[in-house]
């Protein structure tokens, strides 16, 4: 297959397959038939272990906000940067996201320019740097500038790894895939949460005790700098670029098992041209084409995910734990470390298992369990809170009772808003709105994060238990939003998913597809193929 640059000439070299009308075949038609365990086949494996460069990603920017909680936990941190507190406190959390606004603006352009890799390549660089002036800091100044850089670096490499982690698994691996992405943010968060226990036993005098795990922040970006020479481009880029020739190997080579005649292989290549064809008629389409009438739906869903996502309560622990153990009278710095380690290693643990959930339930169900769950838990969470405080946190059981609620509500939070939301939005949105829908998601997380970031230490602060009661309102439209406008998408292809979603939405919200042949069930069948 020759290089060409015109898409009718792709598709006239791909039509002289035997798959000359795609939309008419199955993915269950194309895979192979009795396959073996997919751990038993070389070329996949190793595909799989690739995909860790793509996944770092996620688990480094799980390192920073467990490392920011441990860092503000030990008393060297603190008093070496003066015990800072409302704004101060809030412009170092915040700092990554000031960085995001910056590195949002040429990420999605190195990517489409130069390709996923160089995208994870310029933004692991970029975090590498930025981890070495961290940990070098004199002041507050030069630490915040180090956090800004690093959320410039963590955008750029963000922006293009969740697509190319998609675009080069294996199809039935693809919804596991996906949802695993930002599972693996809590093996960050539990390397980081245990380091920052392990220094701080250096001494208070210590400054190595928070400067270790600033350094070791550069540990995943550089795992990413190491790996990215093996790991393939995107074969979408690729078509996209006109490197015919380089995508059909790769194709073949990994998801074929080196056979030139698997039709697998020309079906995936017939979708990426279908997709290609797609983007050539709506390239022109402004942003604007989002919120038509048509769109609305979508574009509401696209925002109040990553709002969900962001502002369930969740964002009182990820950055402000230590805040939270203060107010029910947890103050050692060495419990509160035990505490945050114990907290990441128990998610990591939760959120996998729920990976395994994904494919067999709908999305709306575990959403509607995901947010009933966590409210009726944060409601118990304010009353053990407000009681604590008034019996002036002498009541031990009392805190061990909030205590719990902070892992059960941990375990009700990942059974909906950890790695699904990333699945859903791709199922909710077509192919030519998806980058769209996708950069009002990621604006909406930016600005949820300026306002925990300022608001969050400052309320803790002022009102303690009583900022809580807030958490419970939202929470409780969040319930009622999924349950009146999030439609249920499970049953589909990426490609079929639209017409699902328009026909939940005509039907009702509630109404459950029937999809005659389930894709996810096709998934899971054959997540042991080769």
């Amino acid at each position: 297959m020759s290089q060409t640059t015109n898409i009718a000439d792709i598709k006239a070299e791909v039509g002289g397959s035997h798959l000359e009308h795609p939309s008419d075949v199955k993915l269950e038609d194309v895979l192979p038939k009795n396959p073996g365990p997919w751990y038993k086949n070389s070329r996949l494996t190793y595909l799989n272990f690739l995909l860790l460069v793509p996944i770092f990603s996620s688990t480094g920017i799980g390192y920073d906000g467990s490392m920011i909680n441990g860092l503000q936990a030990q008393t060297q941190w603190q008093n070496y940067f003066n015990h800072p507190t409302g704004y101060t406190l809030g412009h170092i959390s915040c700092g990554p996201t000031y960085g995001n606004f910056i590195g949002v603006l040429f990420a999605g352009f190195i990517a489409d320019k130069w390709g996923r890799k160089w995208g994870i390549i310029i933004g692991a660089s970029i975090m590498v740097i930025a981890s070495a002036i961290q940990a070098a800091a004199q002041n507050y100044a030069m630490f915040l500038v180090a956090r800004i850089i690093i959320g410039v670096g963590s955008v750029i490499a963000i922006v293009p790894s969740p697509s190319l982690l998609s675009e080069l698994s294996y199809p039935t691996h693809r919804a596991f895939m996906t949802t695993a992405y930002n599972v693996m943010w809590y093996g960050g968060a539990t390397l980081a949460a245990w380091i920052t226990y392990g220094t701080y036993w250096m001494g208070e005098d210590s400054h190595w005790s928070w400067r270790i795990p600033s350094l070791l922040q550069a540990f995943f970006p550089l795992c990413q700098l190491a790996l990215v020479y093996w790991i393939p481009e995107s074969p979408r880029f690729l078509i996209f670029k006109d490197r015919i020739d380089e995508a059909r190997k790769i194709l073949v080579h990994f998801h074929a098992d080196g056979d030139e005649s698997s039709p697998l292989v020309d079906f995936e290549l017939s979708e990426i041209i279908q997709a290609l064809e797609m983007e050539k008629q709506t390239k022109n389409v402004g942003f604007g084409v989002l919120f038509n009438k048509e769109n609305r739906r979508r574009a509401f869903i696209s925002a109040m995910v990553p709002f969900m996502q962001q502002m369930s309560g969740n964002g009182l622990v990820s950055y402000y734990l230590s805040l939270v153990l203060n107010s029910i009278g947890i103050t050692t710095a060495s419990r509160q470390l035990i505490i945050n380690g114990g907290l990441c290693i128990y998610n990591w643990g939760i959120a996998m298992v729920m990976t395994g959930f994904v494919p067999r339930f709908g999305r709306r169900p575990l959403l509607l369990i995901c947010t009933s769950s966590m409210l009726l838990i944060f409601v118990i969470w304010t009353i053990l809170s407000a009681i604590n405080q008034q019996r002036n946190f002498e009541d031990t059981s009392l805190g061990r009772g909030v205590l719990a609620m902070i892992f059960l509500y941990y375990f009700a939070y990942n059974i909906g808003l950890l790695g699904l939301p990333y699945l859903y939005l791709t199922e909710v949105l077509p192919y030519y709105i998806r980058s769209q829908g996708m950069a009002l998601g990621q604006f909406t997380t930016a600005c949820v994060g300026i306002y925990q970031a300022y608001v969050n230490p400052i309320a803790m602060d002022a009102i303690s238990w009583k900022y809580y009661i807030v958490y419970c309102v939202i929470i409780t439209f969040e319930f009622v939003i999924v349950f009146f406008f999030f439609p249920e998408t499970k049953g589909s292809t990426l490609e079929e998913s639209t017409e699902a979603f328009d026909r939940s939405v005509h039907a009702g919200v509630r109404h459950q597809k029937a999809a005659p042949a389930d894709i996810e069930m096709v998934d899971e069948k054959a997540s042991t193929a080769n």
